[in-house]
């Protein structure tokens, strides 16, 4: 997984690429209090355990992918840093 940073609120998640239409996000714990959409939907009576993604952090995933920095393909192996807790989510767009 590697790191990537919503260029809207600054949170930043680990993800994985394992085709176009096929994105793993791990999410920190605090993403309800960093990410303003998050926060929004929670502030509504929202859970964040049922948001999926934000728009600001979807365009952030596109474009490390175009710029190179996260990779469409094999999973890459290895973990989070120790102590970072969170919760995984897949998402699915069309390409």
């Amino acid at each position: 997984m590697r790191p990537v940073e919503c260029a809207a609120c600054g949170n930043q998640v680990l993800c994985e690429k394992f085709s176009i239409a096929h994105t793993s996000v791990q999410w920190t714990a605090d993403a309800a209090l960093v990410c303003a959409e998050f926060r929004d939907r929670v502030a509504h009576g929202g859970t964040s355990a049922r948001i999926r993604t934000c728009r600001s952090l979807r365009s952030s995933i596109d474009r490390a992918v175009a710029v190179g920095t996260l990779t469409v393909g094999t999973p890459e192996s290895g973990t989070p840093e120790s102590g970072t807790a969170g919760t995984a989510a897949t998402e699915a767009h069309d390409a």
